[in-house]
């Protein structure tokens, strides 16, 4: 069986391989690129690469190989950390090529990963069903080396209301071969890493074969985070914020009402002062022994500055600048500590952040609780050439779409939109329906948007009623819509670049659920009150208040209590008579 799968855990990615006649020798590499960003933030890139030979993974030598497997502000943080590939959706994202002589096997073998995943990783990856599943055409491409005559099956699904934590992060230790005691993996921190502003874990496994035919199993594990400096850097004892005195606040004076008692403050400056230990709370301890140390793939860490910036490590150390001005690498040395420091000082020299190839944002608009509408816009930021991509969406079965609703406005230099034939923007298109309660709706586009324009797309949607078995317990919530994938086909890059939209939030026709212990309230309250009444009807008598107490006294009750009278005026030393 041959399967390639990826995980997402914001953002997690699994890329599972298992494959035949692969003979080439293991190592581990580990590698930290560290670059400060604008808006006083820091990006913390983890890369870990193993690579074990197949008679090594059939013979259970584990030494590299374990034994079981926000949101990016393009605008100021520029391109995706590798650009998007190891990057997931909201939530939970898995996408396998399965080996399989028929879609009914291979989605078979899909529900075995999805199960075997939840299970290793902690996550509800079982959830991962039929209308939770689709088979991307065009979206993805394998990577790795595959023999030609695999039967390769593409399968994605997705939980974009999965909730990533710490639970997720402990098996994700135990997939290194150090299992975060020694390298760049110790200064992993729960508390840091889900603090952090964007964050996305990944887990990729591909055959890599060499020209003469010789293969291995490569695992790649990565995490990437975006920090905020202040915020990093506050104490775990004294979390809260605190006011900022009037005598440091650094204000705009340019603006017409700044006074002496009202400031405008300014943007937050990437120049201030950091560490490895006041980032992640502790230091890094020296390098993992199992990495390979033969190649420069020992500069386990490296740090994105100008080089006329001043920077403070561990005397052991070995720093090495590279060429480009505004990378340097440091070569740990083993068991021992290594610190990184950064004084506050001026910058002069900014890091270049390359523009993004396309921005892409998707809403849903509309009012009302049976239809609604999808935009999505896409802005080429370029004034040269146009960016062609596929667009790919994975929808619910209970958001119905209306393709032949779909309608395209482009808007140029001049700022005035207009409207043109969606078949000028739109190249192909596949577009499978849903079935209710069996599978979601898939929708794939190839597009091209025009240099220096944006595009707006629109299409008009049904929303479903739902069984009342079927609602979640927060059905006033919403129910979440799967973040959109986007591939651009950049021959420039050697790799793919993928763009994710964040997922949305659908509101669907809700009953009151109140309602039927309002309506057992009520009809108890009615039935106790009819039955009361006829109860009383039936039962009881009427008569006048004389022979009611004519009554009362021939009853039993009534001489017992004319007795206890008697015997009470008798201690009293009355005459009584009693009759």
């Amino acid at each position: 069986m041959t399967v390639l799968s990826i995980l997402s855990l914001p953002f997690v990615a699994v890329l599972l391989t298992l494959w035949s006649s692969l003979t080439l020798a293991s190592d581990y590499h580990e590698n930290l690129l560290l670059q400060p960003l604008p808006q006083s933030s820091l990006l913390a890139s983890f890369n870990f690469r193993s690579n074990t030979s197949q008679q090594s993974f059939d013979q259970q030598h584990f030494r590299y190989l374990p034994r079981a497997l926000g949101r990016w502000d393009a605008e100021s943080w520029g391109p995706r950390p590798w650009n998007g590939s190891k990057e997931g959706g909201t939530g939970v994202e898995l996408w396998a090529w399965i080996d399989a002589p028929g879609d009914d096997e291979a989605f078979a073998k899909w529900i075995t990963l999805t199960q075997s995943l939840s299970g290793l990783f902690c996550a509800s990856l079982n959830f991962v069903d039929s209308t939770r599943t689709t088979r991307p055409v065009v979206s993805f491409e394998p990577t790795g080396d595959h023999s030609v005559a695999n039967q390769l099956h593409l399968l994605h699904g997705t939980l974009p209301g999965e909730v990533v934590c710490t639970e997720n992060l402990t098996p994700f230790l135990k997939l290194l071969p150090c299992k975060g005691k020694a390298g760049i993996s110790t200064l992993f921190d729960g508390h840091k890493l889900f603090d952090a502003a964007w964050q996305s874990m990944s887990v990729d496994i591909q055959p890599v074969c060499s020209s003469d035919g010789e293969c291995v199993i490569q695992i790649e594990q990565t995490v990437d985070m975006v920090l905020d400096i202040d915020r990093s850097k506050r104490s775990r004892s004294n979390p809260i914020p605190r006011p900022v005195p009037n005598d440091q606040l650094i204000c705009d004076t340019s603006k017409p009402y700044h006074a002496d008692d009202t400031c405008y403050p300014l943007e937050k400056m990437n120049d201030k002062a950091w560490s490895l230990a006041e980032i992640f709370g502790r230091s890094l301890t020296g390098v993992c022994p199992l990495a390979d140390s033969d190649s420069a793939s020992d500069q386990s860490v490296c740090l994105r500055v100008p080089h006329e910036r001043g920077v403070f490590t561990s005397e052991e150390a070995q720093e090495i600048k590279k060429e480009d001005g505004i990378t340097r690498c440091f070569k740990l040395t083993p068991s021992t500590s290594f610190d990184l420091s950064i004084p506050q000082q001026p910058v002069t020299t900014e890091i270049p952040l390359d523009e993004p190839v396309l921005h892409a944002e998707r809403t849903i608009v509309g009012h009302g609780q049976e239809r609604g509408g999808m935009r999505i816009i896409f802005g080429n930021p370029s004034n040269i050439r146009p960016v062609d991509f596929i667009y790919f969406e994975s929808l619910p079965w209970f958001l119905r779409p209306y393709i032949h609703t779909l309608r395209a406005t482009i808007t140029g230099t001049d700022g005035v939109p207009r409207e043109i034939p969606a078949s000028d923007i739109i190249k192909e298109t596949y577009y499978r329906p849903a079935i209710d309660r069996e599978r979601g709706t898939q929708l794939e586009l190839a597009l091209s948007v025009p240099a220096a324009s944006t595009v707006t797309l629109t299409y008009d949607f049904e929303k479903a009623i739902l069984r009342y078995t079927e609602y979640p317990p927060d059905a006033n919530r919403g129910f979440n819509v799967a973040p959109a994938v986007i591939r651009i086909l950049d021959k420039a890059h050697n790799s793919p670049i993928y763009i994710r939209s964040t997922s949305l939030l659908l509101q669907l026709p809700t009953p009151d659920f109140s309602m039927p212990y309002n309506v057992i309230i009520l009809t108890s309250t009615v039935i106790a009150l009819a039955f009361g009444t006829v109860f009383n009807i039936l039962v009881r008598r009427v008569v006048s208040v004389n022979e009611a107490e004519a009554l009362g006294a021939q009853s039993l009750k009534g001489k017992l209590v004319g007795k206890l009278v008697a015997l009470r005026d008798r201690f009293r030393g009355k005459d009584t008579k009693v009759e």
